[in-house]
Parts: C-alpha cells; sequence; structure tokens
C-alpha cells in the first residue's frame, strides 16, 4: 500500500512573528505545504518567499481578506488539483505544533476516520494555559455544536487543527461554507449530511503573546442564529427528508406535548391572577403532564440522536470508486 500523499494548509492572517518557525517544524512526510496569504497587512507571503527556501512550499495570495474559511478553502481546492490524499489544517500563529501532523492524520491513514481534529479538552494537563473565558466559551460552544452538527462524540468544534481524506473533501460544498469564524463548524455540519467519520486527537496547545481575533461578545448571536439554522437543516434531512424513525415521532410528539401543556399552564395561570381563584389539582395536571411527558420524549429523541452518530468511514468507498482520478 502506497504512502498517502499528505498537504498542509496554512492560513495566515497577521502571524508574521511565528510563520517561519512553524514553516520550518513541518515534517518530512508532508509532501506540499500550502501558506495562503489572505491579504494580511504584515505580508506574510512576502516574509516567507524571502525567507524560506523549502521546496515543499507553495505561496497562494488571496487578492482580499476572506476569512480564514476563505483562506482554507483555497488550499484545499490546490490539494485536490494537485492530487493530494490528506490535506492537513494548521494555523500559523505557532499554537498548534507541526510535530502532532502524524497523530492527526493516523486515524484517516488506518480507515478509521474521513475527518480528524485537535481536542484540547481531552487531557486536564493541556488546559493548565487555557485562558478561563476561551475555557468557558469553548464548553458552550462544544454542546451547541452537538446539537446543531450531529457529532455528539466530539469536543471543542472550533479547533482548527484538521485533517480530511481528498475523496471525502471532494463531496464537500466548498462554495456554500462558512468564510469566517463558523468555517470549522460549518464543515461538520457538511460532513454529518454526509455522513462522515469525524475523530477527536488530544492535543496541547501553546499560548504565548499572539492574541486572538475573536471576541465573543461580538459573534455570539451570529453563532446561535447559525447554530440554529444548522440545527433544522439537520432536522429535517435526518428525520424527515432522508429518514422516517422513532426519533421523528418521539420529537414532533415531545415539542407539541411540551408546548400544548406550556401554554395552557401558562393561560390558566393568569387567569387565576387575574380572578383571584387558585388553578384545582386537575388543572394544574393537564398542564404540567403534557409538559414532563414531552420532555420525556424529547430526551428520548436526543438519545436516539446520538445513536446516529456516523461510525462507518466513508472514504474507503469513495476512494475505491474514483481511485487514480487525478492521475
Amino acid at each position: 500500500m502506497a504512502e498517502p500523499r499528505i498537504a498542509v494548509v496554512i492560513p495566515c492572517f497577521n502571524v508574521a512573528s511565528h510563520i517561519l518557525e512553524v514553516l520550518a517544524r513541518v515534517p518530512a512526510q508532508v509532501e506540499r505545504i500550502y501558506l495562503v496569504d489572505d491579504d494580511c497587512p504584515e505580508k506574510t507571503a512576502d516574509l516567507v518567499e524571502g525567507s524560506c527556501i523549502d521546496p515543499r512550499l507553495s505561496i497562494l495570495r488571496n487578492e482580499t481578506n476572506l476569512g480564514v474559511g476563505g483562506a482554507v478553502i483555497a488550499g484545499y481546492q490546490q490539494a485536490l488539483q494537485e492530487g493530494m490524499d490528506i490535506v492537513v489544517k494548521l494555523d500559523g500563529d505557532g499554537q498548534m505544533d507541526p510535530g502532532l501532523i502524524p497523530r492527526i492524520v493516523r486515524p484517516i491513514v488506518q480507515e478509521r476516520a474521513d475527518y480528524t481534529k485537535g481536542n484540547r479538552f481531552y487531557r486536564l494537563e493541556s488546559l493548565r494555559g487555557m485562558p478561563v473565558l476561551r475555557l468557558i466559551g469553548n464548553a458552550g460552544l462544544s454542546f451547541l455544536s452537538k446539537l446543531s452538527c450531529g457529532y455528539w462524540n466530539i469536543m471543542d468544534p472550533t479547533n482548527g487543527y484538521t485533517a480530511i481524506h481528498a475523496s471525502v473533501l471532494r463531496e464537500v460544498p466548498l462554495d456554500k461554507l462558512a468564510q469566517r469564524y463558523f468555517f470549522e463548524t460549518d464543515m461538520l455540519f457538511r460532513l454529518n449530511t454526509l455522513r462522515a467519520v469525524v475523530q477527536d486527537v488530544p492535543i496541547d496547545s501553546v499560548y504565548a503573546d499572539e492574541k486572538s481575533g475573536l471576541k465573543i461578545h461580538r459573534i455570539l448571536p451570529d453563532f446561535l442564529g447559525k447554530h440554529l439554522s444548522r440545527f433544522f437543516k439537520r432536522y429535517a434531512y435526518n428525520y424527515w427528508l432522508r429518514d422516517f424513525n422513532a426519533g421523528s415521532l418521539y420529537s414532533f410528539l415531545g415539542l407539541l406535548l411540551l408546548t400544548g401543556g406550556s401554554l395552557f399552564g401558562i393561560q390558566q395561570w393568569m387567569e387565576s391572577v387575574s380572578t383571584g381563584v387558585a388553578a384545582t389539582s386537575g388543572t394544574v395536571m393537564l398542564s404540567a403532564l403534557p409538559v414532563l411527558i414531552g420532555i420525556q420524549l424529547l430526551l428520548a429523541f436526543i438519545h436516539i440522536d446520538i445513536e446516529r452518530v456516523p461510525n462507518q468511514p466513508l472514504h474507503p468507498h469513495l476512494n475505491t470508486n474514483c481511485h487514480h482520478e487525478n492521475t
């Protein structure tokens, strides 16, 4: 079995102080390095072009700033054109150790996963250097991602240290992916619609003098809206369009009973307040029972959703059907 052709995509925006060290540490098993200058004010591409002589390096330049997603997509497209087998995404700010690339790609090489991503939450030791606000924010975003993307088996969804098999990448509608901070989460949503297997890989991150451009108070409303949108799309795809199963019934009946019981209870409470007459025990039960049953049905739906996490890798079959497509 031939060794897979591995490429690394490095989006660059204000990482001039770290990028040369990152490039120097990319292991020898990587065949191509795509550095994507996302209209960087620090002219990272010019710096690298004048300082790095690595023959594996290919510099791409975005004429306008497209965000991390737009930069990565440019690298993905180049990797597909050149027939790479596995494409790794690595940030250029020094927070991700290039020496971990063999670990990141191993589940894909061994046909245990289609897409892998770093998980900084796996070991308690790796969290010691993480700012508290970032720790809390990532925990919250992880739960939202489980709901919207359907991968209940993963954590740290915004982690940008990822790898994907090229045959699966070809199936992803790159033109529809979010191009900025929601990029990694949107990728997970698209992968779930393909039923691709995603696996976490424990990693440690380094926090030094770099500053994150992610402002929680600014992006939170946008993130919540996009998570809600992806959840309903995934729900419609998996439980009404592509399939109809017990989860479809549990979710529909659960929401119906919970909503109906809650509205009835609110209406009776307002009537009691206005008239000064306490509701009877029977009236209370007519409100409480549908609410309780509705919650139980929705919990059953979540249990079914967890059991439906993809577990059969997709790329071995795609690879068989399209082998040597680029040769």
